[in-house]
């Protein structure tokens, strides 16, 4: 047994002022997601799940993978989360999904989302992927979701790959349900095999594909990945509507890997908070862009910073600038369910967008604008944009 584990809840416990115990570790978020949805569906059957199209497919995959019914609501223009005024009618809602996009956590509109789940007798589920140990909570600090997944993955808030975590609130009205969740989390096995050895390989593996020529790296990739040598961020099974393996919990590797990285995360939220700043700073009166206000003036810690341009050309150019001053920006969420599915119907994915108006204008000409960054470093991403922009 390992100690590794308890320490790892204390910390995600102390960060959010909650319970270690309510704290469960697993191989990836979308694996705990899996686990919740799959217990709710056993206990009370076929269902809907409300969420957004304005996210990664691997956020959506539970649902389906689940046998639950994927809904889409529009999202807020400001913070990029369903909107509680967009939401569909829904006779057998199981679920409503609370996306802190970017890790923008809006209180009010996560409260009430809470109030429409509840008064439905759905749970509301708390996607903290891009603000790992951060939860939206009520005037009194109480976690509003009933059940939170974070992750430690890649492209997150952690220079981690692997890993994630699920908080069950302990106030979750069906005590059945929780207890059913509590139990297939505690259950779950850890990695082994072939899988346990290429999370060990995962880091050098990267380096060398990203010093191949493209071609190259793609081909030794899809070769890696076919005889279970390299685990992909996400699967091409991940991107029509599955789920790569069965629940796994997180591992000791894993754990340890996490471990020193979230302890150094408050140092690391100083340097994206002061970088919004500098943002707010650098991009005030360029025509042709758009941002969240919200999210600029929020003094919240961003994964990324969302832009908006006309198009999705100019937005390619806009990254491809940026990348040319050595910085990384990158296109989410465009294309929807991003990095885009293979399989339209098993998401339900209709792609009119009818009714989804905000999203589609979002996605049109997005861009991700990175927030780990010095100011030195936000002006040169500011300048790399206002070139583009100049260009017409």
């Amino acid at each position: 047994m390992t100690t590794v584990g308890p320490s790892l809840r204390e910390t995600l416990a102390r960060r959010t002022g909650t319970r270690a115990e309510d704290w469960h570790l697993v191989f990836r978020a979308r694996h705990g997601m899996l686990v919740v949805l799959r217990e709710l569906k056993a206990l009370r059957g076929e269902g809907s799940v409300v969420t957004q199209l304005l996210t990664c497919c691997t956020a959506v995959d539970p649902i389906v993978t689940a046998g639950l019914r994927p809904v889409y609501a529009d999202v807020d223009a400001q913070t990029m989360a369903v909107d509680p005024q967009t939401l569909p009618d829904v006779a057998d809602l199981h679920a409503i999904v609370c996306q802190h996009t970017f890790g923008y956590i809006d209180q009010a509109q996560t409260a009430e989302l809470r109030c429409r789940a509840h008064e439905a007798g759905a749970l509301l589920l708390e996607d903290c992927a891009h603000c790992v140990g951060r939860l939206a909570t009520d005037d009194g600090a109480a976690p509003l979701a009933d059940v939170s997944f974070h992750s430690f993955g890649v492209e997150k808030m952690l220079p981690t790959y692997f890993g994630g975590a699920v908080y069950l609130n302990p106030n979750m009205a069906d005590g059945e349900l929780r207890q059913r969740i509590e139990d297939a989390l505690r259950a779950l096995p850890e990695p082994t095999g072939c899988l346990s050895r290429a999370m060990r390989s995962y880091r050098t593996q990267i380096r060398v594909l990203n010093h191949l020529p493209r071609p190259l790296a793609r081909g030794l990739r899809a070769t890696l990945t076919n005889l279970r040598l390299f685990e992909p961020a996400i699967s091409e099974l991940e991107m029509a509507g599955g789920v790569a393996h069965e629940p796994l919990a997180a591992g000791a590797w894993a754990q340890q890997a996490v471990a020193g990285p979230l302890a150094e995360l408050p140092a690391s939220e100083e340097l994206r908070v002061r970088a919004l700043q500098a943002y707010g700073r650098e991009l005030a009166g360029i025509e042709g862009v758009r941002t969240s206000e919200a999210m600029l003036g929020s003094g919240q810690p961003l994964l990324r910073l969302p832009l908006n341009v006309c198009d999705a050309t100019t937005a390619d150019r806009v990254i491809a600038a940026i990348g040319a001053q050595g910085l990384y920006a990158v296109p989410w969420y465009r294309p929807l369910l991003y990095p885009g599915v293979t399989d339209d119907a098993a998401y339900g994915y209709d792609r009119s967008l009818a009714g989804l108006s905000r999203t589609a204008e979002l996605a049109r000409g997005a861009v991700a604008l990175p927030c780990d960054l010095t100011d030195e470093q936000v002006a040169a991403v500011v300048r790399a944009i206002r070139s583009v922009v100049a260009e017409g």
